[in-house]
């Protein structure tokens, strides 16, 4: 289970507070900006704006702690710096390739924890991820004509963007290499895969098998299978439990993965 879930919040024009003074405080200044919003130092003034988020960077516990109530009174989501006791939301460390952005957080654990991390996954993502973001969007009609089916679709563009695929976005892909795979690419095959688990941990699942829960179009499971295992899908892919001897797989165009605790 997720402590928390994370969002990405449209603020661009908005009003967003941002209360206190020092570091903390010139630092969420700085976040709010970079997003396109309008910080106001004011609480009841952003109330008044109609701001839904609140940074509470009072270096004063009393004050901090004042302020969040009004805050929340008002029906504002508050991040109080260094006090996660008081934090409706954290703020995690963000690589930016806009319109791509990877955002990393620890639950208030450890920011130094998420920096690091970040700056490893800086190393590996390249400048053109953004280029293909927009080079994907741009490409939405010339998708749905070339696959109408909405699975089809899905599943040709997860075979392509798989590592070592036409654009996988860990190698330098564009608009051009995005043409040229579009103009080339052949109908998806429907199929069904089995997999035998390992264990209850998600963990000991080969690269393959992983892939391959992460993608599918249908999960068929036996009730044994862990949660665990089943949060590594799709979010969106329908979950059906099938019982020890059933076989019969449901026609759906796609991926169809059926997960076993035992071979049959």
């Amino acid at each position: 289970m997720i402590e928390s879930l994370p969002l990405f919040h449209r603020m661009a024009g908005r009003p967003v507070v941002v209360t206190g003074s020092g570091e903390a405080a010139d630092a969420k200044r700085r976040l709010v900006e970079r997003a396109g919003a309008r910080p106001t130092a004011d609480l009841a003034e952003g109330i008044a704006l109609g701001a839904r988020i609140a940074f509470i960077a009072e270096e004063d516990e009393a004050r901090a702690q004042a302020a969040v109530s009004q805050a929340r009174a008002a029906g504002l989501l508050v991040n109080a710096p260094d006090r996660p006791a008081l934090c409706d939301f954290t703020v995690p460390s963000i690589l930016d390739r806009t319109p791509v952005l990877v955002a990393i957080g620890t639950g208030g654990a450890s920011a130094g924890l998420a920096k690091q991390l970040r700056l490893r996954l800086e190393a590996l993502l390249p400048q053109s991820l953004g280029e293909l973001a927009r080079a994907l969007l741009a490409a939405r009609p010339a998708l749905r004509s070339r696959f109408p089916d909405a699975g089809e679709r899905r599943q040709a563009l997860d075979a392509a963007l798989a590592q070592g695929g036409p654009l996988d976005p860990l190698t330098e892909a564009g608009e051009a290499r995005l043409s040229l795979w579009l103009s080339e690419a052949a109908e998806p095959a429907s199929d069904t895969v089995e997999i035998v688990l390992r264990s209850d941990d998600p963990d000991d699942l080969t690269l393959r098998q992983a892939r391959q829960l992460g993608s599918a179009d249908l999960i068929l499971h036996e009730p044994e299978v862990p949660p665990a295992i089943l949060d590594r899908a799709r979010a969106d892919a329908p979950r059906l439990v099938i019982g020890p001897g059933e076989m019969e797989v449901p026609a759906v165009r796609g991926l169809v993965l059926m997960l076993r605790v035992r071979a049959r």
